[in-house]
């Protein structure tokens, strides 16, 4: 897997912008419309090429990343990744990552000396890391309340 990632010019984030907020406009229209595919021309050549709803939906929410600045990376979901790459899509560092591994909380295997981990495996460990933020951040709201904190 080869990870490419450019950051977001000025000149890319205007161009961003003006093409999402006039392709939510045609998405919204094109919900009524039965057919699976979206014709989209091209102007410099004026070729018409079909594209699936949701690779347009797809070109919306990666239009709107840019719009903001963001960098976009698209990674197959059966995809593996090396450990340096799970670490950094976690956002925390390849030895604990390596612990998490050998814990046997994220699957992973061995390809040679290499541990492989798949990305579905990656992402579902984060949601549920989110999860439980959620869980324990709802907790301790509600005792702050019945505890008349002050958090209004």
């Amino acid at each position: 897997m080869e990870t490419i990632l450019k950051r977001t010019s000025g000149d890319d984030q205007k161009i961003a912008l003006g093409s999402m907020t006039r392709l939510k406009g045609v998405s919204s229209k094109l919900r009524a419309v039965s057919t699976p595919g979206v014709k989209i021309k091209i102007q410099e050549t004026g070729e018409f090429i079909t594209i699936p709803k949701k690779a347009l939906s797809l070109l919306i929410t990666i239009l709107s990343n840019m719009s903001e600045g963001k960098s976009i990376t698209i990674i197959p979901t059966d995809s593996e990744v090396s450990t340096q790459q799970a670490a950094d899509l976690l956002k925390v560092s390849r030895p604990h990552l390596i612990k998490l591994l050998e814990n046997n909380t994220i699957p992973f295997k061995k390809v040679g000396s290499h541990r492989r981990i798949l990305l579905k495996d990656v992402v579902a460990y984060e949601k549920s890391l989110q999860s439980i933020r959620e869980e324990k951040l709802k907790f301790l709201s509600e005792q702050a309340q019945d505890l008349n904190l002050g958090y209004e």
